[in-house]
């Protein structure tokens, strides 16, 4: 059957995902190109130059296989997949592009892309859950100098896809889709946009906040980065920096445009999900004035009063109450069929009493964390997975008998390419850069249960050194290397009993994947198959095992060194009826009975 969310009648064919697609980094002149464009698939061995002749239209940013697109058709390895759209400039452009920069941003691909801008090459990008950058102040230049106010730039964009036949990156998208494993999609999935930037404008935006202390006695800062724009050169110029606090001034300072400034906050209030307040940042370079916001918080791993390894949030012993998110849409796949679906999401993890939520072998679009900051919920960010065919003594014996693999064995992990770990290094660089300004991570997760593992101690210590401020979860699920903050478990086909610890280890203990009970709603279902670890008849006996498993075995584990739990998981999703919502996001529970059972998982606060 087709699946349909609430949200789907919302969407607006010609002008889909409106908003501002960075929230971190906004300035006035930015045009969005989600909407219609024109597609069509051609076989891999045609040349690589536009075609002539077109399928029809694609409702962007929604994958071809997704029902939202209109195209409703799979992306096969032996294809490519183009895109072309004509786009008028001048109203964004009437002084010209003197002192300007005109950037296409194509917020995610999946999985490689070509993008061409009146037929000269402007960029490419490889990875399917990141974003790619493109100059097109050329083109626009061309476009004005022979049109005038009559200018548009033509857009093409190549698209190609491997899915998994190879050990490039590819999340839970599987070409035999089917249990944990979900339908494969392609092409463009985030927002598309143009964004006007004076020359001496902000490249990139990095703010690392500082907290110390204690209730009553906080002191906190916040560092700056002010990176200019890829390939500028010139002198260097001066950046105005602004901290506010409900619109009044808190902090100011100058920086180089490339260097970094340390800001003091003075009576500073921390970032919580009991209290998730935000400061806006304003910086002003040259004739660019770009606004942002910043969250006041700490995060890591420290001993209680009885010595017992814990997550901290600033500075304090602080549960963490999570839920296992995956981001899939029954209409949209990967996207959300509007800002207000992706919102909703948010919110019904926090009424459900959750303080954290898990984002699971996915990298969502900026608005999503925009949302998680605002809302207060803690994240966790895994990193996607990749490598070649997962062998099942690697990823399916520890789920019921206990198995741990050095992880230097590639066989074993699916990692025998020595250039699938390199890409696998630069995209979980690239990921975090990415990332680094979001208030609400505060932890990184590499990997997850053996899905092209490798090297896990090593990649633990990359992270580390390359993010100080956040916790890392090295291996999540099972093959512990005994690296990273986090001794983290998954417990599905038995009962979860605190392990003992392991001698010198000072890592805290965490649930990181549990319950998985399953409930089918009939017509809220994607088919007929109905996967997952327990199943429930109705929903008074859901109820029951969820207070019961949490009563029973999480609660009296706190106490004894449990320090955070991620419950599987959020909603359905395709053959997966283990959600707490339905895959159209219908209340499978009430939300006050399930907030009560998650208030009892506390440090005593």
């Amino acid at each position: 059957m087709t699946l349909r969310t609430r949200w789907a009648d919302d969407v607006d064919p010609l002008s889909p995902l409106p908003e501002h697609p960075r929230p971190q980094l906004v300035r006035d002149r930015w045009a969005s190109l989600n909407g219609p464009w024109r597609y069509t698939f051609v076989d891999l061995d045609d040349d690589a130059t536009a075609p002539a002749a077109w399928d029809g239209t694609i409702t962007v940013p929604f994958s071809p296989e997704a029902a939202l697109s209109g195209v409703g058709r799979t992306l096969r390895a032996d294809q490519a997949l183009w895109y072309e759209r004509d786009v008028p400039v001048a109203s964004l452009l009437p002084d010209g592009t003197d002192g300007v920069r005109v950037l296409l941003h194509l917020d995610a691909v999946d999985q490689d892309c070509q993008v061409w801008a009146d037929g000269a090459p402007v960029g490419e990008h490889e990875g399917g859950f990141l974003p790619v950058t493109c100059d097109v102040t050329d083109a626009c230049r061309a476009a004005l100098a022979r049109d005038g106010e009559a200018a548009s730039v033509r857009l093409h964009v190549r698209v190609t896809d491997d899915t998994d036949a190879s050990w490039r990156s590819r999340g839970k998208q599987s070409s035999k889709r089917g249990g944990i494993w979900y339908t494969p999609q392609s092409g463009i999935w985030q927002s598309v946009w143009l964004e006007v930037v004076p020359v001496d404008g902000v490249g990139r935006l990095v703010l690392v906040p500082h907290l110390t202390g204690h209730a009553g006695a906080w002191e906190a800062s916040v560092d700056v980065s002010v990176e200019p724009l890829a390939g500028r050169e010139g002198a260097p110029v001066d950046a105005a920096v602004e901290i506010l606090d409900r619109g009044a001034v808190v902090a100011s300072g100058s920086v180089a445009l490339g260097g970094t400034v340390r800001l003091d906050v003075p009576d500073p209030r921390p970032w919580s999900p009991e209290d998730p307040h935000l400061y806006d940042v304003r910086v002003r370079c040259g004739d660019d004035d770009v606004t942002s916001y910043v969250g006041l918080r700490s995060f890591g791993v420290g001993p209680d009063a009885d010595g017992t390894p814990r997550l901290l949030l600033n500075g304090e012993p602080y549960f963490h109450a999570g839920v296992l998110d995956q981001g899939y849409w029954p209409d949209g796949l990967l996207t959300a069929p509007t800002d207000e679906a992706l919102l909703a999401d948010v919110v019904a993890a926090k009424e459900l009493g959750f303080t954290m939520v898990r984002k699971h072998i996915k990298v969502e679009p900026m608005r999503w964390y925009h949302h998680c900051d605002r809302t207060g919920l803690l994240v966790w960010q895994d990193m996607v997975n990749g490598g070649g065919r997962y062998l099942d003594l690697t990823i399916r014996v520890p789920v019921v008998a206990p198995l741990r693999l050095r992880d230097h064995r590639f066989r074993l992990f699916a990692r025998s390419a020595a250039e699938g770990r390199a890409a696998y290094r630069r995209e979980l660089v690239e990921m975090i850069e990415h990332l680094r300004s979001v208030p609400s991570i505060c932890v990184w997760v590499p990997f997850n249960e053996g899905w092209g593992q490798f090297d896990a101690a090593a990649v633990a210590r990359e992270v580390a050194a390359l993010d100080p401020t956040r916790v890392v979860d090295h291996a999540s699920g099972w093959h512990d290397q005994r690296a990273g903050d986090l001794r983290s478990l998954h417990v599905y086909f038995r009962r979860f009993r605190v392990p003992r610890r392991l001698r010198g280890d000072r890592r805290a203990l965490v649930l990181s994947e549990y319950g998985g009970y399953n409930l089918r709603v009939p017509g809220r279902t994607w088919g007929d198959v109905d996967w997952g670890y327990a199943r429930a008849t109705d929903a008074a006996e859901l109820q029951a095992r969820f207070e019961s498993l949490h009563d029973e075995q999480i609660v009296p584990a706190i106490p004894r060194g449990l320090s955070a739990t991620v419950y599987t998981q959020l909603t359905d999703v395709e053959d997966e009826l283990n959600g707490l919502l339905t895959y159209d996001r219908a209340d499978k529970l009430d939300r006050d009975a399930v907030r009560a059972v998650n208030a009892r998982l506390t440090l005593g606060r």
